[in-house]
């Protein structure tokens, strides 16, 4: 049975139940139909006084292409502390249309470990991203309608850019304003996946409604004729984007298959962006339940840095305990394994590609100071030979490791887990950032290539040369760094897959995110907006003759 029919046939709560189980009443949510709600400021206030519970990050090794089931471990570990008696809930990214319809298909778990209604949570949802292009869209809509009307602010250089909520590389560049109307301005523009746009990044960032605002204004839309930089205040243009997400600023509630609660909002991506939900449900998960699980997106070398270094240094937020999740065919993958090849038992390959594991381990263990305990989602082609070799050499490095089998026995497959992060969320920690807010952009940007990744150096072009020089000069020397890097490597070369020779990692170009509040630096080759690849998942997704989807895995 495929994720969807296991999703369908699910036994689910309705939503108002799943709130009550919270402690929140009908006048704190707005109902999505049966099963699914957003919770209203006014839940925010009830709880705010309340001791929060304790925070749990789930990250993971460099992945596969298929990612190695992360959503799937947060889902089996919420159910899995139920199981033993803990109050749970989810805090989690929603997904983006880009990869449902591209190469990766959904996130909201799978097999016996997910989150419903499956095919809403995939598709529309809510309609929060929908309203985050509709914002990133009026604003890009009112620079051009200000530069059509004369310029009285006097754009020279225009830098905010398009948004669609898919992969279509075709738009990455593109040329407007081709009419030939009196008055109409041509000019090079392009298209961000919504994910990647500092709007996203902007709601998951944001305290209430107020900080939302704030936030917009602040936001650099282009550069004038003198070098200084153009604001969405000064065009005018906060009001009206927040209220265009006065209702996605508030966290979307929904469930797992075994009725537990989860928080789905906010989902920048995190190859690209910070790649981490929004405050607003991870604070208010810490109030509604003992223990609060979390993602970063993909490896810990983005997704859990980035967690640490931007969003628990806003909020004054720190993991009790971190999971690691690792695949043995990933293991196999970081170790000459070809995909082809990762399914079958390969003891060389595994003892190869635990060093992608180890050095995750080293970082969150010992660069951040953090509890680790790694994960291990079993897959029906591991043998029991390859299980034994890996929790042996773990063992030898005094990892602690738990065997999950959520996929195929939902929270029962999770119960040894769920007992040992508990256990692991009474240690003592001794939690550290990579780098100090007053340090220049330069060194932090290194900091985190030397300290995280393992590089050698970083090699910066003029032009980010110059963009950093001109971001310190505004004053915004002092943001946090987040690095756009391909999710396949510490590396930036998505092929280098072991990293055993010494690397360093190129930097192009560097945006300021004023409104976010940290400043981008693009390395390799990364794209801002994905392409589809040759056979893309859209092209199996389907409507049968009983209105049912089929196709999304």
């Amino acid at each position: 049975m495929g994720d969807i029919e296991i999703a369908r046939n699910a036994k689910l709560k309705d939503i108002r139940d799943v709130a009550k189980g919270l402690d929140l009443s009908e006048e704190e949510i707005e109902t999505y139909g049966k099963y699914k709600a957003k919770i209203t400021e006014e839940a925010f206030k009830k709880n705010q006084d309340k001791k929060n519970g304790k925070l749990v990050l789930v990250t993971a090794i460099n992945p596969t292409p298929l990612g190695e089931g992360k959503t799937t471990m947060s889902i089996g570990l919420a159910d899995g502390l139920r199981k033993i008696g803990k109050k749970s809930i989810l805090a989690l990214r929603e997904p983006s249309l880009g990869p449902v319809f591209g190469i990766k298909g959904g996130a909201t778990g799978g097999g016996y470990v997910q989150i419903a209604p499956m095919e809403d949570i995939n598709l529309h949802f809510t309609g929060d991203i929908h309203a985050i292009t509709s914002a990133n869209n009026l604003l890009a809509a009112m620079i051009d309608n200000h530069i059509f009307f004369g310029n009285e602010l006097k754009f020279k250089k225009v830098t905010w850019k398009r948004c669609v909520d898919l992969n279509d590389r075709q738009l990455r560049k593109i040329v407007c304003g081709l009419s030939h109307e009196k008055g109409m301005v041509e000019r090079e523009d392009g298209f961000d996946i919504t994910v990647a746009s500092e709007i996203m990044a902007i709601l998951c960032l944001s305290k209430d409604i107020k900080d939302l605002k704030e936030r917009i204004s602040r936001i650099i839309v282009g550069y004038n004729e003198e070098g200084k930089p153009i604001t969405a205040k000064d065009l005018k243009a906060e009001g009206s984007l927040t209220v265009l997400l006065k209702d996605a600023i508030n966290p979307n509630l929904v469930q797992t298959l075994e009725n537990t609660p989860a928080l789905v909002h906010g989902g920048p991506f995190a190859n690209i962006a910070h790649g981490c939900n929004s405050i607003r449900a991870t604070k208010l998960g810490l109030k509604l339940g003992e223990y609060c699980i979390t993602e970063a997106g993909f490896g810990a070398d983005l997704g859990a840095e980035k967690f640490l270094d931007i969003k628990c240094r806003l909020t004054n937020l720190r993991p009790d305990a971190v999971v690691c999740v690792a695949t043995l065919r990933a293991l196999k993958y970081h170790g000459g394994a070809s995909k082809e090849e990762v399914n079958n038992e390969n003891l060389e390959a595994l003892e190869k590609g635990m060093h992608n594991l180890l050095r995750h381990i080293d970082n969150i263990k010992n660069k951040f100071g953090l509890n680790v305990i790694v994960a291990i989602n079993k897959f029906v082609t591991d043998t029991e030979k390859e299980i034994e070799f890996l929790q042996n050499k773990l063992k030898e490095h005094g990892i602690n490791m738990s065997l999950v089998e959520a996929w195929a026995k939902g929270g029962e497959g999770a119960k040894d887990l769920a007992e040992k992060v508990v256990e692991l969320c009474e240690k003592p920690e001794d939690f550290k950032y990579t780098y100090e807010l007053d340090e220049s952009i330069e060194e932090k940007i290194k900091k985190v290539a030397k300290n995280i990744y393992g590089a050698e150096d970083v090699e910066f072009s003029e032009e980010a040369i110059e963009s950093i020089k001109q971001i310190e000069k505004l004053g915004y020397g002092n943001l946090p760094v987040c690095i756009a890097k391909t999710q396949y490597s510490f590396s930036d070369d998505a092929k280098n897959l072991e990293c055993t020779e010494p690397f360093n990692i190129h930097v192009q170009e560097i945006n300021l995110k004023a409104g976010a509040g940290f400043v981008v630096a693009i390395t390799g080759k990364i794209m801002t907006m994905p392409g589809l690849p040759k056979v893309p998942a859209a092209e199996a997704i389907d409507i049968d003759e009983n209105g049912n989807i089929v196709g999304i895995f």
